[in-house]
């Protein structure tokens, strides 16, 4: 089953392979790159799942992985563990194939240091010269 959040999706094609960040959440799925964006829905059936999604180009950039900037793709995938692996082609286009495994993304831990008085020794501070 495909938990809601935000994940990275690394993306491949017979013309390479490219990564992009995407966020589940209700059957929606939202997302971009640094040249395309990506939207569409998703429906699951116990660890199997369905999608399809559009693309469509935001900034000037290299070109796509499927070849042309607008395109409705359809995937089919699993999710197993923590990742799903899905896989499909674009509409039109049966033999531009595509595999997208998409990786969850964990909030980054933040440690605030603690700093002590006894830490800061000020005579250790580089002196300046006065006239």
């Amino acid at each position: 089953m495909l938990r809601e959040g935000d994940y990275v999706a690394w993306f491949r094609t017979r013309l390479g392979s490219g990564t992009g960040r995407v966020r589940l959440e209700g059957g929606k799925f939202l997302g971009s790159d640094s040249a395309i964006a990506y939207s569409g829905f998703y429906v699951e059936d116990g660890d199997r799942f369905t999608a399809m999604l559009r693309t469509r180009r935001h900034t000037a950039g290299p070109e796509t992985l499927v070849g042309t900037d607008e395109v409705e793709i359809t995937l089919k995938g699993s999710s197993k563990g923590e990742l799903a692996y899905c896989s499909g082609a674009v509409a039109g286009s049966p033999e531009m194939k595509v595999d997208v495994t998409l990786i969850p993304m964990r909030p980054a831990e933040v440690k605030t240091p603690i700093y002590r008085a006894e830490d800061l020794h000020p005579e250790r501070l580089p002196q300046i010269k006065t006239r």
